[in-house]
């Protein structure tokens, strides 16, 4: 855990995966729903701007943090410890704040943590749902020829649907590491999410048949 290199460094193949690793977390947080909202949120332009700045510097700070949490909880926890325990390795952070604060900086980590859990999955939920409704369900199904109502309906819908499937997935992906599901997600927004911005900005004749 303490060598960089031993799992990317091995072979070309592994090699090519860390760029792409490292391209997917860089551009995928341009293109993260909780980034895209912050020009929902303000009012004018300039403030729109701002708040993605500091949107997108929150993100490095964690990304920093990060650091600091796997190489701390890999010198004070130690891997064993870390690899025995009942979530394996997505109990390193969680051992880290028991290691120095006791159950209380645990029960804030837990906390912390849950909290988090909760805002990104309400904030996705909203954005998919709401997104869904206007921009396939009203635009390209009924071709705008749809009331508030009907938009509002189709939404709620969808925030149901979209949460059974999540909680399928979650169960599926039970035991799996939370650092590559992270990954992954930031792989789909750096493949779909940026591009269709990109092109949307600089591209005159992208439209919607394109994007989908």
């Amino acid at each position: 855990m303490l060598a960089p290199g031993a799992q990317y460094g091995g072979s070309l193949t592994s090699q090519i995966n860390f760029i792409s690793l490292a391209l997917a977390l860089v551009l995928g947080t341009a293109g993260l729903p909780h980034v895209l909202m912050r020009f929902y949120t303000v009012p004018t332009a300039k403030e729109a701007r701002r708040s993605v700045v500091w949107a997108i510097a929150l993100i490095g700070a964690f990304y920093l943090f990060t650091l600091v949490l796997g190489y701390g909880a890999a010198a004070l926890v130690g891997p064993d410890r870390i690899l025995g325990a009942a979530g394996g390795v997505n109990s390193a952070a969680p051992l880290l704040a028991f290691e120095l604060g006791g159950v209380i900086l645990l029960g804030v980590i837990s906390a912390v943590a849950f909290a988090t859990i909760l805002a990104v999955v309400a904030g996705l939920t909203i954005t998919a749902s709401a997104s869904f409704a206007h921009d396939i369900y009203a635009s390209v199904l009924k071709s705008h020829k749809v009331t508030e109502d009907e938009q509002v309906r189709v939404s709620r819908i969808t925030a149901v649907v979209l949460g059974v499937f999540a909680i399928g997935l979650g169960i599926l992906a039970n035991g799996q590491n939370v650092a590559f599901l992270v990954a992954l997600a930031f792989a789909v927004a750096a493949a779909a999410n940026l591009p269709t911005i990109l092109y949307s900005l600089y591209w005159r004749r992208f439209n919607t048949r394109g994007a989908l």
